[in-house]
Parts: structure tokens; C-alpha cells; sequence
């Protein structure tokens, strides 16, 4: 009896503390918002408005200024839910090093550069991304290790590159031993490697799938921005992909290469630089999203008239494609096709991702648009439409705030007052 009572008391001493702290309500915080876009879908904006935020999420969302204890004074800002970026490379960045880091940089080194780039990406409103592009061991650590709070960044979706062997998406102009060093394990040629390349890269971990079904701007070879994919090796790393629960990116400028990703079945298309009538008419059949990425065309249009680093094959197809972009996206916005931000951050510097929403403006987005790309459209796009993508009951408390009207002028955007990322704040008033 006596060991029955010890017992039954020493498992009452170590249950009830848990208990106790399990049952204990974690702090509420309150943000104070002068305006409020909290559901970008409706275009709506509110006035004097509290958003209540517990446990990294929304609670609700309550009239007038209220609030006690831990109060965010946002009441002469303009706030709008954190923004998504479809397509950054978020643990590297062009410039007058890029090839020498290509065969110098470990994969730890990258993941320390991706926790800088990461905190400049966050800082600047971006919240959630997908890398469509990073080492999978150094984004896969960076990824996890935002998850697990240990860093300050994005919540990340990681892709597993599946391109051709020799076509954009392998590694070009290096020595042939540091080619084949160097390359990925994912590489394929024909239809039954490009299946075991896509159940490759989500045994790596790949949250996503991204292939190349053209040549690349980046790419340091005069294979020009054609189709290097053939239409049965994409149908089977779509088929693949999907069977294992994963979305398909496919990186593509040539019109042949545009085409063939869209039949078959990819859930976007990158950049999308010489879409035709024929690829719109895809577009909306396949319910597939166009992620523009109008920063990177600018960037590389600048710098290939200024960078002496720039290889001379990359250089003139930098060129001829930037211009193009703005067109394309022209005509894909007037035939009313689904879209989603994206920049290409690495090629462009990482922070800078708002200034592509002045670029979709150019194109013909209203800046309602644009900013709906980057928040209730984006969150479909990536499949986190239950969690992020607008300020809502139940979603993570992802909320930026800017200090004038974006809807009168798209590039306040640029400049961000205060962000908080699930529930945590990354970037305070005033900072």
C-alpha cells in the first residue's frame, strides 16, 4: 500500500507541473492599425482597427483602439499581411564573385550566407518564400532551423532542382572535372531517370519540385532559351512529383519550352518571357499560376551593360530578355491568367523583392493586384492558403505595415515600418 501511495504522489509531482504550464494562457499582443488591408481578396481597407495575436496567430480583429500590456502602435500606418515571394535563391547573390563561389563555398558557408540574406528578406515584409534553387543541404538546414526559431527569417519552401543533363539547372563553365564534381544528383536524361531524379530530390527533403524545361539567362553557355527538356521528361517529373504530394515550378523563357511544361501539367511557370496566345490558352486551361519575376529581368538588363564579371554568353541573352518580361506579363494580366509574385532574389540583392511590385504595376497590374499576387494569390499558389496570405482569424500573425497609402503609390511598399512574422516581431517601429 505504502509503495502504491509513494508512487501514485511521485507521478502527481512530476504531471502537474506540465499541466500547470500547458494550461497556462500565453501573452496576448495587440496591434493598433490606422488602416487596415487585412483581407487583400475584397480590396477592402478599414480604419481604426486592433488585431489581437496569441500564440503566433490571430485571434480576431476588433473595432477601435484597444489593448493592454504588450500594444504595437500602428495608427498612422497602412497595414497589410506579410508578403510572399515564389522564387528567391535565398543562400546566394550574384555578383563579381558568383563563380568562384560556385566551386569555393561549402554548403555551410552557403546556409551562413542564407541566415543573412534570410533576415534582409524578412526585414523587408517577406515572410514566406520558396527557393527555387539553393543547395539542398544548406537550404533544407536554413529552412529548419527558421522553423525551429533558432534563426531569424522567412518560413521557406525548398525545392529539389530535376533539370536536364547539359540544360539550365546543371553547371556550366568550369573544367570537365568540375563539372562533374560539382553538378547535382538530380540531373536526368529521359523519362524513367527524370522520375528517379524527382523521387531523389524529396528524399533530400524538397518541398517542391522545380525543373528547367529551357535554356537560363544565368547559365554560363550559348544554348540559347529553347526547350532542352523533352515533352515526355517533363510529363514524367510533373506525374512523379505530384504522386509524392509535391508542386511543379518550372523555370521557362522560350515559347516551345513555355508550351510544354504548361501540357505537361507543371503548377507554374518562372518567368514565362515569350509566352504566346497558345500559352495563355494553357495557362487557363491548366489552372497553372505565371510567376514573372520582373526584378531579375531588370537586374540582369542593368548589369549587362555595366558588369565587367558578367560572362559575355550570359551578357547577351541579358540583353535581349529583360524588355520582354514587362510584355509578357502585359498580356498575361489583360488575359486575366492566374499570377503569383516572384523575383529571383540572388539575382537581384536580396531586400530589395518590393521593387518588383512597381515593375508589375508597369506591366498593367493595379497596385491592388500586385499586392494581392504577393499575399491571397501567392498563398494558393504555394498551398498555404489555410495559414498565411491574409490577416484572418486563425492564420499565422504575419503582419507588415508601411507608412503611406500603396494603393496611391505601389512603391511605399519599398519601405517597411514594422514587420512581424509569425507572431514574433522582426522588425520593431522605428528600427
Amino acid at each position: 500500500m505504502k509503495r502504491i501511495l509513494w508512487t501514485a504522489l511521485a507521478t502527481s509531482m512530476l504531471v502537474t507541473p506540465a499541466l500547470a504550464q500547458d494550461k497556462a494562457p500565453s501573452q496576448r499582443s495587440y496591434i493598433q492599425a490606422g488602416r487596415l488591408l487585412a483581407d487583400p481578396a475584397t480590396g477592402r481597407v478599414d480604419s481604426n482597427k486592433t488585431i489581437v495575436i496569441e500564440g503566433g496567430k490571430i485571434v480576431e480583429i476588433r473595432d477601435g483602439f484597444v489593448g493592454e500590456g504588450q500594444v504595437i502602435d500602428l495608427r498612422d500606418g497602412f497595414v497589410l499581411p506579410g508578403f510572399i515571394d515564389s522564387h528567391v535563391h535565398i543562400t546566394s547573390q550574384s555578383g563579381p564573385d558568383s563563380r568562384l563561389d560556385g566551386v569555393t563555398k561549402s554548403t555551410t558557408a552557403q546556409a551562413f550566407d542564407g541566415i543573412v540574406y534570410a533576415k534582409r528578406t524578412v526585414r523587408a515584409g517577406f515572410t514566406t518564400v520558396a527557393d527555387l534553387g539553393s543547395d539542398p543541404e544548406a537550404i533544407n538546414a536554413l529552412r529548419d532551423a527558421i522553423a525551429q526559431k533558432k534563426v531569424v527569417g522567412p518560413r521557406i519552401l525548398a525545392a529539389g532542382i530535376v533539370a536536364a543533363h547539359g540544360g539550365h539547372g546543371d553547371v556550366h563553365g568550369y573544367r570537365q572535372e568540375i563539372l562533374d564534381l560539382f553538378r547535382p544528383t538530380t540531373l536526368c536524361s529521359g523519362a524513367d531517370d527524370c522520375a528517379r531524379a524527382v523521387r531523389q530530390a524529396v528524399q533530400q527533403g524538397a518541398d517542391v519540385i522545380k525543373t528547367a524545361s529551357t535554356g537560363g539567362v544565368m547559365s554560363d553557355t550559348a544554348a540559347g532559351l529553347g526547350q532542352q527538356m523533352s515533352d515526355a521528361e517533363l510529363l514524367s517529373i510533373v506525374e512523379t512529383a505530384h504522386r509524392l504530394g509535391r508542386k511543379v515550378a518550372a523555370h521557362a523563357h522560350g515559347t516551345d519550352g513555355v508550351n510544354a511544361a504548361l501540357r505537361a501539367g507543371v503548377d507554374s511557370v518562372e518567368h514565362g518571357t515569350y509566352l504566346d496566345a497558345e500559352s495563355i490558352r494553357l495557362f487557363k486551361a491548366k489552372g497553372s499560376y505565371l510567376v514573372p519575376t520582373l526584378l531579375a529581368g531588370d537586374t540582369v538588363t542593368r548589369q549587362a551593360e555595366t558588369a565587367e564579371w558578367m560572362p559575355a554568353t550570359v551578357r547577351a541573352k541579358a540583353r535581349i530578355v529583360g524588355p520582354l518580361m514587362i510584355d509578357a506579363v502585359r498580356r498575361a494580366r489583360a488575359a486575366g491568367i492566374n499570377m503569383a509574385f516572384g523575383t529571383d532574389s540572388g539575382v537581384s540583392a536580396h531586400g530589395d523583392n518590393a521593387r518588383e511590385f512597381a515593375l508589375m504595376v508597369q506591366a498593367g497590374l493595379p497596385p491592388i493586384d500586385a499586392i494581392r499576387a504577393a499575399t491571397v494569390w501567392a498563398a494558393t499558389h504555394v498551398g498555404l492558403d489555410k495559414e498565411v496570405g491574409s490577416i484572418t482569424p486563425g492564420k499565422a500573425a504575419d503582419i507588415v505595415a508601411v507608412k503611406a497609402d500603396p494603393l496611391a503609390d505601389i512603391r511605399a511598399l519599398e519601405t517597411m515600418a514594422f514587420v512581424m512574422k509569425g507572431g514574433d516581431v522582426v522588425r520593431a517601429v522605428g528600427e
